[in-house]
Formats: structure tokens, sequence, C-alpha cells
């Protein structure tokens, strides 16, 4: 396949780490980018420094990449849009984007995580909030990718997906390049449960560095991790073999294993001993989803009738003020069972 893409005019909504990375990658593989910011100041570093001196600092940014406060003029022309806004906020921003949304253009969610008044992916608000029109141009994005390392172009490679799968392959050729590589699925659903699931999972393996536990632990954590991810991903509709894949078991990986993640920093220092509301009030405004994803995830297992119990012991852990080590004692003591399977039981291992 040819990887190469024609330049497009692509609006990347949300200029936080992960969104300024996005526009960042995407200026360098020849598209013409603008970047919607909430904060002023932000969108200011990013036109006069070259710098988004607050979720990115360090990164000297495309000179090509133009930053806006303003909806309207940042959507302008676009043919593919973004959407890399924090999960607790996103229906609020697509609600704002939607008037301005260019009727053709492809929209794609980067954003990992489950709405708590509802319990709908991100993908799932966006059919809510958009005319009929829009369903059909919706995807999904995700994968191992820390935003510093694609700002900077340290190979990566991520997930598209989409139920369309020319829309998919669009959105591929628009972001391949030799540093990055993309690999299209028709499962969106698993794609998005991956993403959100992994997020609590590494505030879970940031508690045992922080309690001081080894290697067998955080193997253990990530095994079983998994099989919390993918049970509740199929009982989703979800496929087995996505959660194996980039979007489950690579963004674990990355997410539970390196301090670069601020989920992971948050269970870090919970397993020092430190409580919630201090460290997340000590982020420098940005966001460790896994918080919010700890209880949406929760809520969205209990709906789906599947046993998560890495997700309820880091539920308790955050709110419910229960020691770290304790919720470790009562994983480890649960009752005994099989190693079950896939695909069958979905619940109860």
């Amino acid at each position: 396949m040819d990887n190469t893409a024609k330049p497009l005019n692509i609006t990347v909504l949300g200029a936080g780490s992960w969104g300024t990375a996005i526009a960042q990658h995407l200026c360098g593989a020849g598209h013409r980018v603008r970047l919607w910011a909430y904060e002023p100041e932000v969108a200011q570093a990013i036109n006069d420094q070259h710098e988004n001196t607050r979720f990115l600092s360090g990164v000297a940014l495309h000179p090509d990449l133009r930053a806006s406060q303003d909806m309207a003029e940042a959507l302008a022309g676009a043919e593919m849009v973004m959407l890399v806004m924090p999960t607790h906020v996103f229906r609020t921003v697509l609600t704002q984007a939607a008037e301005h949304l260019p009727s053709g253009a492809a929209l794609v969610s980067c954003s990992k995580g489950i709405e708590l008044a509802t319990g709908y992916t991100m993908l799932e608000v966006a059919e809510e909030v958009l005319a009929k029109n829009f369903h059909r141009r919706l995807a999904c994005l995700s994968g191992p990718s820390f935003a510093r390392e694609v700002a900077k172009g340290v190979p990566t490679a991520v997930t598209v997906a989409s139920r369309a799968d020319e829309v998919a392959r669009t959105v591929q050729a628009a972001f391949a390049t030799a540093r990055f590589r993309v690999y299209t699925s028709l499962d969106v659903t698993g794609v998005e449960m991956g993403g959100a699931v992994k997020n609590p999972l590494a505030i879970a393996a940031g508690m045992v560095q922080g309690l001081k536990l080894g290697h067998n632990t955080l193997a253990a954590l990530i095994t079983r991790g998994l099989a919390e991810m993918t049970r509740l991903a199929m009982a989703r509709g979800g496929q087995m073999a996505t959660l194996a894949g980039l979007a489950g078991l690579g963004d674990l990986v990355l997410t539970c294993t390196s301090p670069q993640s601020r989920n992971y920093q948050v269970g870090q220092r919970l397993g020092q001993g430190e409580k919630i509301g201090e460290i997340t009030a000590n982020l420098g405004g940005a966001v460790a989803e896994g918080v919010h994803n700890t209880r949406t995830v929760l809520e969205l297992a209990q709906r789906s009738e599947v046993e998560m119990p890495i997700i309820a012991a880091v539920h308790g852990v955050i709110y419910q003020d229960q020691p770290p080590q304790q919720a470790l004692d009562t994983l480890m003591t649960r009752s005994l069972k099989a190693e079950l399977t896939f695909p069958f039981p979905l619940r109860n291992s």
C-alpha cells in the first residue's frame, strides 16, 4: 500500500500534551494543521514561541503549526478533525464544535475513557451529539504512544478503528510516516475499551512501584489486568484479538511500566501514602484520566455484569480511602479458582 497521503487540512481539538503531540506529528507529515486550545496562554505560546510551555514544555514545535482559541476559525475548511479532549469535557467541547464541523470531515477520537453519566465510550458520545451524516465518518485512534515521544519522532505504532474501513484507511494514510506506523481495525468497541481500561490499571501498576513490590507482582497485575480488560470488551461486543494487540496489551504494557504515564505517577504516589486529593491538585493542570476512568469503568462493568477485581481495588483506594496494602491483600486472598481461558466464560474468573 502507498504510505503517502495528499496534504490535508487537519484540526486538532485539544491542546494538552497528547493533542499537541498529534498536531506536531501531523505537521511533520506534511499536513496543514490548526490546533484549538482552551487556554489563551497555551495558544499564544504555541504561536509566539513554538512551544506548548504548559503541557509539553521543552519540545520545539513545527513553525507552521498554528493555534487558536476560536472554535469556528480552527475548524474552517477542516478535512479531518482530531478529538483530543479530556473525557470529562468531551461531550461539552464536541457540542460546541458541532455547528462548525465541515460536513465532509472525518472525525477521529483520540480520547480514552468512559462517560460517567451514560457509560458511553467517546465515539458513542459522538454518535449521540452529532448528526447522523457524521456517524459513518467516525474513527478512534489508540495504542502505546506517550505524547512526548510521539512529538519527538520516536518510532511508534498504533491502531485506528472505524466501522467504515475507508475512513480507517484515510486516517491511516494521513498519519503514516517512517516513524509512525498505523494499523487499521473494524473493532471500534475493542479499541475504545482497551484505551479506557488501561488507565486505572496503570494506577494499580504505579501503586506496585510505590509499595516497593517486585517484578513478579507487576507481571501478575498486567496479565490479570489484561484478562479483566478483555472480559469487559468482549461483553460489550469487542473482539479478543483486538485486546491482544496494540490498543489492548500494547497500551497496557506501556502505561504499566513507565513513570512517563501520569496514571502510573498517581498510583506510585498513592502507594507511597499520599491522598488522591493532594495528588490531583499537583499535576500542573494535566489530567490523569485513570482517576475518572476508575469510577466509570467499574460502573460499566457492574452494568455489564463483568467482574473486575483489580479495578474495584483501585476504586477502593481512590474513592473509599482504602490503604493500598489492604487493597493488595484483598486481591491476593480472594477465593481460589482455575485460570480460565477465553472466550468463555466472560465473567467471574
